[in-house]
């Protein structure tokens, strides 16, 4: 074998192990960057359902650097006094400083004094677990229920009661994997896709913006004779 091709191959084996080294190293800060930024975990309870199943996959930004809570957001929790910190899911209600209210007779929460809408609800929220109303949020916490507010075991018991911010693990921003909720249903892929994370509304909010929507409607229309009619719908 001539040492020209003898060099050639040494080449072309410098270059593969070189290679290989880029790609390892690339990867490895993917995974890092993902790693630091990101978290996937399973939804394995009935506190979400329907906005989320058990099985469902989620995508989590992690806390560091999904910003503060906001109400509406669905977020991550690992509360140490709680089943030894598993993590469970819920949607925040209010943040520190507001005052939260729920009238377990007529089902509805009040924040700021001011009813929310909540269009997620499959239910009222009628089940009281233990925690005194009304309460104001206290500082760096948050206040939180599921969704499914029969079943759902939330701020509303002392067991959990309000979130330090220290105890979220991230917002759920993406649902990677629909899951088949205990088999009950076939896996729906056309649930993948991003987590939709309104901000709830009290319903004082709710009817202005509705108001306001009919008027500019009517207005671009010329037609302010049917503002009456549309502020009743």
């Amino acid at each position: 074998m001539s040492s020209q091709k003898k060099a050639e191959e040494r080449t072309a084996s410098q270059s593969l192990v070189l290679y290989v080294h880029d790609l390892v190293y690339m990867l490895s800060a993917i995974m890092l960057v993902f790693l630091i930024f990101f978290r996937v975990i399973v939804v394995t309870q009935n506190s979400m359902y329907d906005t989320l199943w058990d099985g469902d996959y989620l995508l989590l930004v992690s806390e560091a650097f999904c910003g503060e809570p906001k109400p509406g957001d669905i977020v991550v929790i690992s509360k140490q006094g709680f089943e030894n910190g598993k993590p469970i899911v819920k949607r925040v209600i209010a943040t520190e400083g507001q005052q939260v209210d729920i009238d377990f007779d007529e089902g509805l929460v009040y924040v700021d004094g001011k009813p929310l809408e909540e269009p997620y609800l499959k239910q009222l929220t009628t089940n009281d677990e233990g925690t005194v109303f009304p309460l104001t949020v206290a500082e760096g916490c948050i206040f939180v229920l599921g969704d499914n507010r029969a079943v759902s075991l939330d701020s509303r018991s002392p067991q959990i009661g309000q979130i330090d911010r220290r105890e979220v693990l991230g917002k759920a921003v993406f649902l990677l994997l629909p899951g088949t909720h205990h088999g009950e249903h076939p896996r729906d892929f056309s649930r993948i896709g991003r987590i939709d994370t309104k901000e709830t509304l009290n319903k004082s909010s709710a009817a202005e913006e509705r108001i306001f929507f009919a008027y500019s409607s009517a207005s671009k229309a010329g037609n302010t004779s049917s503002i009456p009619l549309l502020l009743m719908l």
